[in-house]
């Protein structure tokens, strides 16, 4: 089976619009090309979605901020969607609550794909209109939409990953190439000196607004790792009883792990001897030198103390990376699991959203997109830790060094893994 997944198409002609629309859509559905309708209307947790919300939600988007105010005479494919397939804009109305999306057993799975073409039929008259293509607040609206749309690709795998691994059956979403056998790099410290950088987003291409605005930080000197720490550095964390010892631990993190009974990352067998983890293409042998993924900030967090070390902030990992190309192991190699680290590569992209250190908050001056668009990014600045860089699930030019993904310190289904500083 070709496994080989295509990236989202830049044309340059007129017809660009149409195009990269087509793709990003067509893309969400391959996807979901291997999935059954029972498989698409479950959700294992409330913090997941069944992959048959995920491919309404994201027409539904379509629909309430570029179809309903943009295009004459639009009809909404079916009204009560608007209630069903919102997720969280308070600003648009109400909303079934999350936890129990994996209840709707209707829409059924083909009525949501007919609702995608409709609305995929009025987005493209909507592109092709006279004028469209000089309309910047249609383009900004269009590039947001197909960015939320790539985020909820990433979402798919991750759902559909931790939905399968509950199954006794572990059965696989696809099958997959292995990982490369490759050997270590040698884990090295870069120096970096102290004053100011400047993060957040440039200017040039999209961004969203929590990445904006750009502006100056002061860092101190200090030292960044050329890679991810690996699984086999980990391992060695759990031989030297890194989940048995409180002293490496905050003590929320501490209070978590021992509620849930964390002895390893996430998807690792509970007989660690048994060097196995469950991965979209089921069970694998778990590859020693590819970047640890599924855990936690608390663990991560854990490690870099065991280790000496820790997290690096947000400004030292980007100011890093914005010296690096944006190349990696990402959604579109078809690998969708982590590799090991190129000679010469310092794996900032792909592979694994990297944890930081840094509290996810507005930066100075921030202003979030005006009227319900504003509650995508801002509303959840608090409480929240940023991950940088992407993962192995994540289209590859959806990415960038000035990118800020955030989740909560105790979540560990995303594909999240981290890399270790040190203070000068």
């Amino acid at each position: 089976m070709n496994t080989q997944i295509r990236p989202m198409a830049k044309p340059h002609d007129a017809a660009a619009p149409e195009r990269r629309y087509a793709a990003v859509r067509a893309l969400t559905e391959e996807l979901c090309r291997s999935l059954g309708p029972e498989d698409a209307a479950l959700q294992s947790m409330a913090d997941a979605s069944p992959a048959k919300w995920h491919l309404a939600h994201t027409s539904w988007f379509f629909e309430t901020f570029l179809l309903g105010p943009r295009l004459a005479n639009y009809r909404a494919f079916h009204p009560d969607f608007t209630y069903l397939f919102n997720s969280y804009y308070n600003g648009v109305g109400g909303m079934h609550p999350r936890p129990q999306r994996g209840l709707l057993s209707r829409p059924t799975l083909a009525e949501v794909l007919s609702y995608r073409q409709y609305v995929d039929r009025h987005m493209q008259s909507l592109l092709r209109a006279e004028g469209s293509g000089t309309d910047a607040a249609l383009g900004a609206l269009l590039d947001l939409g197909l960015n939320h749309e790539q985020q909820h690709q990433e979402l798919l795998l991750m759902d559909i990953k931790h939905l399968f691994s509950l199954n006794p059956l572990k059965p696989a979403w696809r099958p997959l190439r292995r990982v490369p056998a490759s050997p270590a790099v040698l884990l090295k410290y870069l120096p970096r000196p102290a004053g100011p950088v400047s993060i957040g987003h440039s200017g040039q291409g999209f961004g969203f607004d929590n990445e904006t605005p750009r502006h100056p930080q002061l860092v101190p000197a200090h030292a960044v790792a050329n890679r991810a720490v690996t699984n086999a550095e980990y391992r060695e964390f759990i031989q030297d009883g890194g989940y048995l010892n409180a002293a490496l631990w905050m003590s929320d993190g501490w209070i978590t792990a021992q509620r849930e009974g964390w002895r390893g990352p996430l998807y690792w067998d509970d007989d660690l001897s048994s060097n196995s983890e469950f991965t979209l293409a089921g069970s694998r042998e778990i590859a020693p030198h590819a970047p640890v993924c599924h855990v936690s900030w608390y663990e991560a967090d854990a490690f870099t103390r065991w280790a000496g070390a820790r997290l690096p902030t947000e400004a030292e990992w980007e100011s890093l990376a914005a010296e690096q190309p944006s190349a990696g192991n990402f959604l579109d190699a078809g690998l969708l699991q982590p590799a090991p680290a190129a000679d010469g590569s310092l794996q900032m992209f792909g592979d694994v959203w990297e944890w930081t250190a840094s509290p996810y908050t507005p930066y100075p001056s921030f202003k979030p997109l005006a009227g319900s668009l504003g509650e995508y990014n801002g509303k959840f600045m608090a409480n929240q830790m940023v991950l940088k860089g992407g993962a192995c699930v994540s289209p590859a030019d959806h990415l960038r060094a000035s990118y800020r993904n955030f989740f909560y310190p105790q979540q560990r289904w995303q594909f999240g893994g981290f890399r270790l500083a040190k203070d000068a």
